[in-house]
């Protein structure tokens, strides 16, 4: 069996491509087409890549740092790749990689990290942020999200089997594309015994310093309690203007490498999380260092923190405000002898790798083993679909 694995692209190491890595592990000899690579040796062997197959986007220019303004070529980009040798198809997408062309002969498996947010719920906000919500240029972009739109559904047809990495992306899986998706959650690095050494006297946040982050309002939140310290660990466009509005006892790490971020995650008194994610791997990696999260109570966090029973392993806030955070950080005070970190890490072990592989193996195997009709399901999710007008349009 020659198996294809399919990745949006390759330039930074994040979750999309901890997920590739284990997929790799599962299959080591598959092959690996992607839009672009601009991994390093060091980062391409940590992923275990060996030859990886490009789109012809590999050779535009200045695609390395603006690779965003090329969205409108990417659904041909993936569509240009011939796989009509491979039996199994792996796509591992949030964005275009599950859109590749397959035949009635092979399996297409996709997993979806997220439909493309910033077409379809987030639209406004991508627009607003990127400063396209008015004039010419913001007419052209809400047409060209409008064709990704159709394009996105038309290919939704292709995937044989879907998984998702949370209840809340296939629930969204479920109103955009009509389809069912199996919850397998991506893979989170649980290393090491839990440590005993006594907790520093900080809270800590860390993420890529970006708007959807949230972490100007868990600075300003912290700028209000002056007696508590928050450390922000991470690097991106909004550091400078994060730096600027941060009170004295706030105090930035920038970019720091995986051991240091564990040593942070370890011994913070909990870690803070602003964000609505898709699933939330941060969060996890806390609870897998013995250390409780305070999240704001929207998207995957509610299916990886436990905040009831005596082993409960964070809070929720229910706005991102700073008068929200403020009253879930006093709360959990309150009561912060009453977590555990072997608490913690039970929940992370079941986000580990190990349980990633076994039930993304299972669920191949179950597909290749003839478990239902792929073509059929198609035809009948075809039938009467919401989506037939969306793709007469398209035609």
């Amino acid at each position: 069996m020659r198996v294809a694995i399919i990745h949006d692209w390759l330039y930074i190491l994040g979750g999309a491509e901890r997920v590739l890595t284990e997929i790799l592990k599962c299959y080591p000899d598959a092959d690996v087409f992607t839009l672009f690579d601009f991994l390093n040796d060091r980062d391409r062997k940590a992923i275990g890549l060996k030859q990886v197959h490009t789109s012809f986007m590999q050779r535009l220019p200045f695609i390395r740092t603006h690779h965003r303004k090329y969205l409108p070529l990417m659904p041909i980009a993936i569509e240009q790749f011939d796989l009509t040798a491979y039996d199994l198809v792996i796509s591992s997408s949030h964005a275009v990689a599950r859109g590749v062309i397959t035949g009635p002969r092979q399996v297409h498996i996709a997993y979806v990290h997220s439909p493309m947010r910033y077409a379809w719920d987030l639209q406004h906000v991508y627009l607003r942020q990127s400063g396209l919500d008015r004039g010419l240029k913001g007419l052209f972009a809400r047409w060209m999200l409008h064709r990704l739109r159709i394009w996105d559904v038309r290919t939704s047809y292709g995937m044989d089997r879907v998984i998702s990495n949370s209840m809340f992306v296939a629930r969204r899986i479920k109103k955009i594309y009509g389809r069912t998706a199996t919850v397998i959650n991506p893979p989170v690095r649980i290393s090491g015994p839990i440590s005993i050494a006594p907790r520093a006297d900080y809270f800590l946040a860390a993420s890529r310093l970006v708007p959807y982050k949230c972490m100007d309002i868990i600075i300003e939140a912290f700028n209000r309690m002056p007696h508590l310290t928050l450390v922000v660990a991470g690097d991106g466009p909004e550091a400078v203007r994060l730096r600027s509005m941060a009170g004295p006892n706030v105090e930035f790490r920038g970019w720091v490498t995986d051991a240091e971020m564990q040593d942070l995650m370890t011994l913070a008194r909990a870690f803070v999380f602003a964000a609505e994610e898709d699933f939330g791997i941060a969060p996890v990696e806390a609870q897998a260092a013995g250390t409780p999260v305070l999240a704001y109570g929207r998207g995957g966090v509610l299916e990886t923190i436990r905040v009831e029973g005596p082993d409960r392993t964070g809070l929720f806030f229910q706005d991102q405000t700073p008068e929200s955070i403020i009253g879930c950080v006093e709360s959990f005070i309150e009561i912060e002898g009453s977590f555990s970190r072997a608490a913690c890490r039970e929940q992370a072990e079941l986000f580990s790798a190990e349980v990633f592989r076994n039930k993304f193996m299972a669920f191949v195997g179950a597909s290749l083993g003839g478990n239902g009709d792929p073509p059929a399901q198609r035809e009948k999710l075809a039938s009467g679909s919401r989506h037939t007008l969306a793709l007469g349009r398209f035609k």
